[in-house]
């Protein structure tokens, strides 16, 4: 790692580090998160439905991102809880409004999906 905690390297050398280290959170988010793994079990079971269901490509490509989407923020949710459990576990009025905001981003992006695979499908 070079400063910052930032991959080393530059071009492909970096490209492959900053790879790896996706990998690992990746790796991190299904051994350690619950809500990650139940989210990914639902896009396993809803993409092959979403390429059946889009009548074109633009379809499915609404169907297939919501479902993305969904994963972005959980693991960006999930990233908000590791810093702040980081920082300490003693309860705090902003450790508390940080993680309740990280799971209302992960809500209203559940109703984002159930909006957008509503309106396509009807």
């Amino acid at each position: 790692m070079g400063e910052e905690g930032k991959p080393a390297g530059s071009g492909a050398v970096r490209l492959l580090r900053a790879a790896a280290c996706s990998v690992a959170g990746l790796k991190a988010a299904w051994r350690g998160e619950a809500a990650f793994r139940q989210e990914v079990v639902l896009v396993a079971a809803l993409t092959p439905l979403a390429l059946w269901l889009g009548r074109n490509g633009t379809e499915r490509a609404l169907l297939l991102a919501s479902l993305g989407l969904l994963l972005v923020v959980e693991l960006l949710n999930s990233a908000v809880e590791a810093v702040v459990d980081r920082i300490g576990r003693e309860y705090h009025p902003l450790s508390g409004r940080a993680k309740d905001l990280g799971s209302a981003a992960v809500f209203i992006t559940l109703l984002l999906v159930v909006l957008v695979w509503g309106l396509v499908l009807l």
